[in-house]
């Protein structure tokens, strides 16, 4: 046989001939009369020389410097709003009312005015400027959350004397940085009071605590009227902290509420007079009173500014024109309009009879007669599409519950789960003298039936179960066993099989649940959301800084009696609503746990929350936070992660902060979670995933048999079609079963190791409750009971 020739390393090989210049002819068959778009790009671009490049660089810096001054100037002034500052003590044994009357007596031609609901409105004429200072309750944190949600300036005080943060501090700084921090100032009093010596290092105490919270803010001292002049000064000039969800809408804190009942009926009307601040407010649009609802208005007016910033001298001049012309201060700005008004009708009506109906012919229905003779009857649940059906083996049996079974696992229940590490100091009894001895009752310790008093047996019990269900889920996850009295076709018939749980299509419009024919939904979010945010900017008349009062009309009189009584001294903030804003679709926002409590919330749980301006109760589903089409559904939301939690809620626009609260026994309020609004979206596949095992009885080199993952042979048959994988990174199929009691050969890509464990993964989609309701607070004593509007 003849060897081939093989060529040797030394082979000649000569370059390519390079030419630098083509031919024209060359050129035009490789163009083939196609023009460069550059080329008209470049001709009409006009390329700036040298002075024009420095003069454009001037203006575009001179027109931000002028965006600035102007933001700047847009509180404070004669013509703007106050500075609306929020005091809240870092202390709850604080006393803020002191640092206030520094404030009124810093400077000497101060104009101090108060409102009737509490709100002191200082006026500074030689600084040209004007504050208004709000102070909540104490131990309130709706009150707290819903003064600092409208606040320009948050001004926290703390005392050198006393402890500067206690738990209630602690609590205040958490709130506000997860609502979306005002801008902050925090102020030191009690400093003159400390030894000369120590008061630096007092002073370096408080700012070394407070700046875990907040790292670049400096402390102030506030003991004298020189150093109430410097806190005043630095609120008016410092820079702004913009929170974005509320500068997109219109918003007012109520100076002045009355309630006029109507002369018929169960409702009246709420007037509202306070600055309008952010964008401007329609009248045939909505407003959202927060703690009360969703309103329609029925007219605007304008008034005279109640807290002017010059002093009365010059106004007692013309005191006596005014008292005639009193019926002229209020002008009508804006009055509703029925044909062009915005419903208040947040759900849809579906229709049942809306869909297509056509009378088939004599012929057709002799003809699905004889076939429904002839086919075999499926074990198919109501409102499956062809493509589920597809997955059900066709059985001769009839009937057959739908269900999942009582005791099924995807059956989520509501069960609500008090925390057992809410403070009982209120339940601790006092200790009473004892003539015979001078030994206290708490020296001696409690006995046992009064420590048993303070505990619920049945509250821990409840925990437990709940705190192993959820470490057995973080160490197994989505593991179930396979029920023994029930076959696993029946038990899982709502389940399917992927070949990919990221890559395998899932019609997102298959086997919806009634509650989605009420919701709406957008055909894109984002482009909507843009739309509504332009259209307000450029098509409303600017009423920034109008003290105006609003008529809110068929406000219920049982509603705002409760209401009232429950919050005389909260502050109430007024929200004006975007378009589709009191729609309800399906919301899913992006939670964080906070480290306040390491216990797992269950999904289906019961929590409040407060989206934006919005405050209610939901129990949500939770689902990982990933980038796919499809999202795992969790059963637990473990401590310190994160994830999605999905629920039916009122639109809303992004961006928004989102807390989540849970209610404890003690009617106390726990922070659990924070995060942002993600998107109000129904297209979101969540998707439950349960994993059954098996285990290896026979290995072959490629082949083993598997049982205790079935137990008829049936069943075996019915998920034939589906993957099997095993802890060890084998993949694998069902080949056939062997016997009547489960067992089954099944083919790997490689032998299995005895210890290994076969999976089989199942899947289906999960849908939230339809259990909204509007967290109204309506008793002082029960703090969160909640009321349907």
């Amino acid at each position: 046989m003849q060897q081939a020739h093989r060529a040797g390393n030394l082979k000649q090989s000569n370059k390519a001939h390079k030419s630098r210049h083509r031919s024209k002819r060359g050129i035009s068959a490789a163009v083939k009369g196609k023009v460069n778009v550059k080329e008209f790009v470049r001709r009409n671009r006009h390329i700036l020389k040298k002075d024009e490049r420095r003069h454009q660089a001037l203006q575009i810096r001179k027109n931000k410097r002028e965006e600035v001054l102007s933001k700047k100037r847009a509180l404070g002034g004669g013509r703007n709003p106050p500075f609306l500052v929020c005091v809240v003590p870092l202390n709850a044994q604080l006393d803020v009312q002191s640092a206030l009357v520094i404030l009124k007596t810093c400077s000497e031609g101060a104009v101090v005015t108060q409102a009737p609901n509490g709100i002191l409105h200082l006026g500074l004429p030689n600084f040209k400027q004007r504050f208004s200072f709000i102070c909540p309750e104490v131990n309130n944190d709706f009150a707290l959350l819903d003064a600092l949600k409208v606040a320009d300036t948050a001004l926290f005080i703390s005392s050198a004397l006393d402890e500067p943060v206690d738990e209630w501090g602690e609590k205040v700084l958490a709130l506000a940085m997860a609502q979306g921090m005002p801008t902050p100032i925090v102020a030191a009093m009690d400093i003159e009071g400390v030894h000369p010596k120590k008061r630096t290092t007092e002073k370096q105490n408080v700012q070394k605590l407070i700046s875990k919270w907040l790292p670049e803010e400096k402390i102030v001292q506030l003991d004298k009227s020189s150093d109430g002049l410097n806190l005043l000064r630095r609120i008016g000039n410092q820079k702004r902290n913009i929170i974005h969800h509320r500068e997109k809408r219109p918003y007012m804190l109520a100076e002045e509420v009355e309630y006029v009942p109507d002369a018929e009926g169960e409702s009246g009307t709420l007037k509202i007079s306070g600055y309008l601040r952010g964008m401007p407010l329609n009248v045939n649009g909505l407003v959202h009173i927060t703690g009360l609802g969703d309103f329609q208005m029925s007219r605007i007016d304008g008034l005279e500014d109640p807290h002017p910033l010059s002093s009365g001298k010059e106004n007692a001049k013309s005191g006596d024109a005014n008292m005639d012309d009193e019926v002229m201060k209020v002008s009508v700005l804006q009055v509703a309009d029925p044909a062009k008004q915005e419903s208040l009708a947040s759900e849809n009506i579906p229709d049942p009879m809306d869909a297509e109906q056509t009378w088939p012919t004599e012929e057709e229905i002799e003809q699905a007669n004889i076939e429904t003779k002839k086919k075999k009857v499926k074990k198919v649940p109501k409102g499956w599409s062809d493509y589920q059906a597809a997955w059900i083996v066709e059985s001769d049996a009839e009937g057959g519950s739908e269900d999942d079974g009582s005791g099924s696992e995807d059956e989520e229940d509501n069960d609500e789960f008090m925390s057992c590490e809410e403070d009982n100091s209120d339940q601790e009894e006092n200790a009473e003298d004892n003539d015979f001895e001078s030994v206290t009752e708490s020296e001696m310790g409690p006995t046992d039936e009064k420590y048993d008093a303070t505990i619920d047996a049945a509250e821990e019990h409840e925990m437990l179960k709940k705190l192993a269900a959820a470490k057995e889920d973080q160490q197994f996850p989505d593991e179930v066993d396979t029920p023994q009295d029930v076959p696993a076709r029946e038990r899982f018939m709502r389940y399917r099989g992927l070949e990919s749980f990221r890559t395998s299509p899932w019609d997102v419009k298959e086997n919806l649940p009634e509650d989605f024919a009420r919701i709406f939904q957008f055909e894109n979010y984002d482009r909507t959301r843009r739309r509504v945010f332009k259209e307000l900017e450029d098509s409303l008349v600017n009423m920034y800084g109008f003290y105006i009062t609003i008529h809110v009309k068929d406000v219920r009189q049982d509603l705002w009696k409760a209401f009232n009584n429950a919050n005389a001294n909260a502050p109430l903030s007024v929200f004006g609503l975007l378009p589709h804003e009191q729609k309800m679709s399906l919301m899913n926002v992006v939670l964080k746990r906070t480290g306040a409590s390491d216990e797992p919330i269950k999904s289906k749980e019961r929590l409040i929350f407060q989206v934006g301006y919005r405050r209610f109760i939901v129990n949500p589903i939770f689902s990982q936070h990933t980038n796919g089409a499809k999202h795992k559904y969790e059963r637990y939301f473990q401590p310190a992660s994160t994830c999605v939690a999905s629920f039916y809620a009122p639109i809303q626009f992004s961006p928004s902060s989102v807390l989540c609260f849970k209610e404890k026994k003690n009617t106390n309020l726990q922070l659990l979670a924070t995060g942002v609004l993600l998107s109000c979206n129904p297209n979101r596949l969540i998707i439950k995933r349960i994993v059954l095992s098996g285990h290896p009885y026979k290995v072959n080199k490629r082949s083993a048999v598997i049982r205790f993952m079935f137990f008829n042979r049936d069943d075996v048959i019915y998920f034939k079609p589906c993957k099997l994988r095993t802890k060890y990174g084998r993949t694998g199929h069902i080949k056939e079963p062997l016997g009547t009691h489960g067992h089954m050969k099944c083919v790997f890509d490689g032998q299995l190791r005895s210890q290994d464990t076969v999976l089989l993964n199942l899947y289906k989609r999960m849908f939230p409750k339809w259990n909204y309701e509007n967290c109204i607070v309506t008793d002082r004593d029960n703090k969160e009971s909640d009321m349907m509007e």
